[in-house]
C-alpha cells in the first residue's frame, strides 16, 4: 500500500473516530488497511483505556434538562474535573443525551442503546469520549416527567447555558389553575427545591429507613449527654419532628418568606382552587458520590 493511500486511510479513520494520527496509523497498520477492523481495534483500545479510568472518581460534570410540550427529562453526566465538564464536545454530548432521555421517557437502558447523530449508540460514544478526553465519564442518572394531567416546570441553577448547569429541578403540579397563572409560583417552587434540597414532598413520602436511622442517631447523641432516660424519648421525638420539617418540601420554611411554610404558600396561591405537588426531581452534580 502506497504512502498516500495509507495517509488517506488514516485521514478517513480520524474523521470517523476523532482519534489522534498516531493511534489511527497504528490501527491501519495492525488491520492491514481495513477501516472496519481499524475501528474495532481502536474501540478495543478505547475500552481498555476506559476500564483503567473507571477506577477513578468522577464527581464533577453537568446536569441537563430537555423539554417539549409539557414533557421534561433531566440527566446527570459526571467527569473527573470542572475543566472537562466545560469542554464543548462534552457539553454537546450531554445535551444530545438529554434529548434522547426525553424521547425514551428517562429509561436508562433504552437511552444507552439509542443511536446518536453520528449513528453510533450512546454507550459506544461514551467509550470514545472517555478515550478522547482522557477522563472517567459516567452517565449517572436520569428522570422524566410528562403527563397531560399535570403542569410541569423546570429550573437550572449555576447554568453554563440554557438548560445546562450544576443543579437541576423538575416539578409537577396538579391544579385547577392554568400554567400562565402559575408561571411565577412554579419557578419559585423549583428555585426553592434547588436551594433547600428536600428529601420528600411530605412526611408520608420520607424513606422510613432514613427516619429510623435519624432517630437512632438522635437517641444515641442524647444518651451521650447524660440526660435523664425518662425524657430522652420526648426530646428525641421533638428533634425528629424538626428533621422531618426541614427535609419535607411542604413543611420547609419558604425561601422567599421564612415566616411561611411551603404548604401555606400553596394554599394562598390556590385560593378557592387546588394546587398539589405531585412530584419533584432534584439533581446536583456529584451529590452523594
Amino acid at each position: 500500500m502506497s504512502s498516500d493511500h495509507i495517509l488517506d486511510k488514516v485521514k478517513k479513520l480520524r474523521e470517523l473516530t476523532g482519534v489522534g494520527f498516531k493511534d489511527c496509523k497504528n490501527a491501519i497498520d495492525e488491520s492491514k488497511g481495513n477501516i472496519e477492523k481499524s475501528i474495532e481495534f481502536l474501540r478495543k483500545k478505547g475500552i481498555a483505556k476506559a476500564n483503567k479510568k473507571m477506577e477513578r472518581v468522577a464527581a464533577d460534570g453537568l446536569v441537563c434538562i430537555c423539554e417539549k410540550e409539557n414533557k421534561f427529562s433531566i440527566i446527570e453526566i459526571n467527569t473527573e474535573t470542572d475543566f472537562a465538564a466545560k469542554n464543548n464536545e462534552f457539553i454537546k454530548f450531554a445535551e444530545e443525551i438529554s434529548k434522547l432521555a426525553l424521547t425514551n421517557s428517562g429509561k436508562m437502558d433504552d437511552i444507552l442503546v439509542s443511536k446518536m447523530e453520528n449513528q453510533k449508540k450512546v454507550k459506544d460514544n461514551l467509550i470514545s469520549l472517555i478515550a478522547k478526553i482522557g477522563e472517567k465519564i459516567t452517565f449517572r442518572r436520569c428522570d422524566f416527567i410528562g403527563s397531560g394531567k399535570f403542569i410541569n416546570f423546570s429550573y437550572i441553577h449555576s447554568s453554563l447555558k440554557k438548560n445546562v448547569g450544576r443543579i437541576g429541578v423538575l416539578l409537577s403540579l396538579q391544579t385547577t389553575k392554568t400554567k400562565n397563572e402559575l408561571l411565577e409560583l412554579g419557578k419559585q417552587l423549583a428555585m426553592h427545591i434547588a436551594a433547600s434540597s428536600p428529601l420528600a414532598i411530605d412526611k408520608k413520602d420520607l424513606d422510613q429507613n432514613i427516619l429510623q436511622k435519624e432517630k437512632e442517631i438522635i437517641t444515641e447523641q442524647l444518651k451521650n449527654t447524660g440526660k435523664d432516660p425518662k425524657i430522652i424519648d420526648k426530646i428525641a421525638a421533638g428533634k425528629l419532628n424538626k428533621f422531618i420539617s426541614e427535609n419535607t418540601l411542604l413543611n420547609q420554611e419558604w425561601i422567599m418568606d421564612p415566616k411561611k411554610k411551603v404548604i401555606d404558600v400553596l394554599k394562598e396561591a390556590a385560593n378557592k382552587g387546588k394546587i398539589e405537588i405531585i412530584k419533584f426531581v432534584r439533581f446536583k452534580v456529584g451529590e452523594g458520590i
